[in-house]
């Protein structure tokens, strides 16, 4: 892996407190985007995405991992107002004791399981990507918060017409999407790019719908404009994406950030499928709050009355 150091001296401005949390170093980062280099961008993008990885590994792993020089770290960790970068990274473990518990303890039980089964072959490929799916699987529970469930629950309850727009990898989750809020006899719409006129109809958009925007590293560009879109119409949007860095993340009413394991061929949509499938349970949830059982969504073939009439008789 080439090495390219950041040339993002000219955005060193130093600040007056140091942030103590990680929402704080964040948000920090969120602020201050736009103005650093494309080098610090690229610091700024990995930090978000992996802040696990950021508070376990090494900073030359971390460097290798954002593929860029130590001392960018460091520069970058003074940057925010940091002594050095072992003092944001301990912002990171922090983060990492009290929101994930053992977490270091599956990391390792997950690399030792994959050390185990790899070169074995079809069966080997298949219990690779299910150990992965699994750890995704269980980080997605450590970062998804009830109270955003809710929030997300009730505007997709209460739109008027809910829009989705998923493409490129993220097209199964949005198409899944549909399926499950039309069995719930929501207005819903699929803004696919079949006849390019995805971001006209997203021109319709008011306040009184909801926008579910999806979209993950390398973020489609029409998925981008359609968010641009409902912002500008003040569409209250929920964003599935992999970082708070996302541009489909800026001025979202909900941000989902599900942060994503590379693969050797692409990237899982364990987590994100599964996601889904639970904003739909919940805003059926919403839908019917007096009902005291747990919420259930139809199905086509569910819905599908057998034909009872007896077959005709063959005469001989």
């Amino acid at each position: 892996m080439s090495v390219k150091k950041s040339s993002a001296k000219k955005t060193l401005i130093p600040i007056g407190k140091v942030s103590q949390n990680y929402e704080e170093v964040t948000n920090n980062i969120i602020v201050r985007y736009p103005s650093l280099s494309k080098g610090y961008q690229q610091i700024a993008r990995f930090l978000t995405q992996n802040p696990n990885v950021v508070a376990l590994e090494t900073i030359n792993s971390i460097a290798q991992g954002c593929q860029t020089h130590p001392s960018s770290l460091v520069r970058f960790a003074q940057l925010l107002g940091f002594s050095g970068f072992k003092a944001m990274q301990g912002v990171f473990q922090t983060r990492l004791a009290t929101a994930a518990p053992g977490f270091r303890q599956r990391i390792t039980a997950l690399e030792s399981d994959l050390a185990q089964k790899n070169h074995h072959g079809n069966a080997g490929y298949l219990n690779n990507l299910v150990d992965r799916d699994i750890a995704s699987l269980q980080g997605l529970l450590e970062t998804v918060e009830e109270s955003d469930l809710a929030k997300a629950a009730h505007l997709l309850a209460q739109a008027e017409t809910i829009y989705i727009a998923g493409q490129l990898r993220s097209e199964p989750i949005s198409v899944l999407l549909r399926y499950l809020f039309v069995m719930l006899k929501r207005r819903t719409v699929l803004l696919d790019p079949a006849g390019g006129l995805a971001e006209e109809m997203a021109a319709t958009l008011t306040p009184k719908d909801v926008l579910v925007a999806i979209s993950f590293r390398h973020y489609a560009k029409e998925v981008v404009a359609i968010t641009e879109a409902a912002l500008a119409t003040s569409t209250p949007t929920i964003a599935i994406t992999d970082s708070q860095l996302s541009p489909i993340a800026k001025g979202a009413r909900v941000l989902f950030s599900i942060p994503e394991d590379e693969y050797s061929f692409s990237r899982s949509l364990a987590a994100p499928m599964c996601l889904a499938q639970s904003l739909a349970v919940a805003t059926a949830a919403a839908l019917h709050p007096e009902k005291s059982s747990p919420p259930r969504i139809p199905t086509v073939t569910g819905k599908a009355k057998p034909n009872r009439r007896a077959a005709p008789e063959l005469s001989a």
